[in-house]
């Protein structure tokens, strides 16, 4: 009973801090409404494999970046993990093993950062959102920070 308690009272915390009280409700939000720097980058990146927004191409390192792991996973404990589980498994979210197999390092990226035009106008991403019913949050983070939550993917998807 303990346990249950602390993963709910977790998942509560992790909710009400991914919500912004000062944003805009997500499904008021359309393409149209975006400020112009996003539609500017959504109009050059053309290539639908690489998802919706300003990052066009991403350089992979082999071996991985550990820095940027360690700083992956402190984005992942603070932002995600209330929605997202490192396995397969579907939270609220989907789980993350695999995802860098599924998708190219710049549609993660373009999701992460772009998040409400890429769930509006981006196939792939819409039909995600049909399966988990639940629109992720705009967490407004940095291509840095998605730069190193995509390392973090890539170490729990057994990157070396």
């Amino acid at each position: 009973m303990n346990k249950l308690t602390l993963t709910i009272a977790l998942i509560v915390i992790g909710l009400l801090s991914a919500c912004a009280p000062d944003k805009p409700k997500a499904d008021s939000e359309s393409y149209e409404d975006a400020p112009e720097p996003a539609k500017n980058a959504v109009a050059e990146n053309s290539n639908p494999a690489k998802g919706l927004g300003q990052v066009t191409q991403v350089e992979l390192k082999t071996p991985l970046e550990q820095e940027r792991i360690g700083r992956g996973k402190a984005i992942y404990d603070m932002k995600c993990q209330a929605c997202h589980k490192l396995t397969e498994e579907k939270l609220v979210g989907p789980g993350w093993k695999g995802v860098t197999s599924r998708n190219t390092a710049e549609w993660i990226m373009n999701f992460i950062t772009n998040t409400d035009v890429m769930l509006n106008k981006d196939p792939k991403a819409k039909a995600q959102l049909e399966i988990c019913l639940v629109r992720m949050p705009n967490q407004s983070l940095s291509d840095d920070d998605a730069r190193n939550l995509l390392e973090f993917m890539r170490k729990n998807d057994g990157v070396k």
